[in-house]
C-alpha cells in the first residue's frame, strides 16, 4: 500500500469516527450550533477525501462507488488485510 493511500485512509477513518461521535452527541444536544457546524464540516471533508481517494486508488465500498473499466472493488486490500497498527506503533 502506498504511503499516500494509507495516510488518506487513516485520515478518513479519523474523520468518519468524529462524524459518528458528533452524531451521537447531537442526538442528546440537538441545538448545539458549534457541534452542528463541526458535524457539517467533517461530513464535507469526508466526502472530499473519499472522492479524492477513489479517483486515485479505486472504490472504498461497493455500495456507493462506481467502476470505470473493470470491477475495481476487489482490487484493493480488504479492511482486515490492512495493517494500521504498524503505522500507529511505529
Amino acid at each position: 500500500m502506498h504511503d499516500q493511500q494509507e495516510t488518506m485512509l487513516t485520515e478518513l477513518m479519523s474523520i468518519d469516527f468524529a462524524i459518528i461521535e458528533l452524531n451521537l452527541y447531537l442526538d442528546t444536544h440537538p441545538n448545539d450550533q458549534r457541534a452542528i457546524e463541526m458535524y457539517n464540516m467533517n461530513v464535507q471533508k469526508s466526502k472530499q477525501i473519499r472522492e479524492q481517494y477513489e479517483m486515485l486508488f479505486g472504490p472504498l465500498t461497493a455500495r456507493y462507488s462506481t467502476s470505470k473499466k473493470s470491477w475495481q472493488w476487489i482490487s484493493n486490500p480488504w479492511p482486515w488485510n490492512k495493517n494500521f497498527m504498524n503505522r500507529i506503533e511505529g
